[in-house]
């Protein structure tokens, strides 16, 4: 059974007329809906693919949102990555076409199967062993790397070097990949701070004030 709710992704009235102007022209047009997926990564934004499909040849984990006389598919895979996105006619006139306006980004999926059991040592040994076995080898791919600066009173010091430092995704990456899987892997730790120069100088903050 197809997942049918509220809509989880929306279309401005210009983009939606221009797809049923399309859809019109076409025989079947009726039985035909809008997949939009996420073909892939460029940079710091997600790439998409937006294809007619026949509805009735959806996945049954499709989700199905309807917009009026269109009815949208998003791959079930994709729906977090594309809540809350709008689908609209480009302002690029010399780039004609439907976009994505999508407030979601790209960060790395860190955690994976990882067992906290395995870990052995004080804190700062495990959250140094997480660092090195689980989240530098996922940030590798984005030319990253990561290195425990310091533990204390139930914080992670964590200094990004590579493609992360002066990257304007890091704060992300942080929040959402290195933070989550260092406080999962390590409940002692309740935080995590970024103690990396992203200006490119050679002492972080947190270095500088240890004593």
């Amino acid at each position: 059974m197809f997942n049918t709710f509220e809509p989880l992704i929306a279309i401005d009235d210009k983009a939606k007329a221009t797809i049923l102007d399309v859809l019109r022209q076409e025989p079947d047009g009726d039985a035909l809906g809008l997949v939009v997926s996420i073909a892939g990564i460029d940079g710091t934004a997600f790439k998409y693919s937006l294809a007619m499909v026949r509805l009735e040849d959806a996945a049954p984990s499709d989700h199905l949102v309807p917009a009026g006389d269109l009815t949208i598919v998003v791959p079930d895979a994709d729906l977090e990555n594309l809540r809350g996105a709008t689908i609209k006619m480009s302002a690029n006139l010399l780039q004609p076409g439907l976009v994505l306006d999508n407030p979601n980004t790209p960060s790395p999926r860190i955690l994976g199967e990882g067992d906290p059991t395995q870990l052995s040592g004080s804190i700062e040994e495990r959250a140094i062993q997480v660092v090195d076995t689980m989240i530098n080898p996922a940030i590798a791919a984005h030319g990253g790397r990561a290195e425990i600066a310091g533990v204390e009173d139930g914080t992670a010091y964590v200094r990004l070097g590579g493609g992360c430092q002066g990257c304007g995704m890091a704060s992300v990456t942080l929040s959402q990949g290195i933070e989550a899987t260092l406080i999962e892997m390590v409940p002692e730790l309740s935080k995590v701070i970024d103690v990396t120069d992203h200006s490119g100088g050679d002492n972080p903050y947190y270095e500088a004030a240890k004593k």
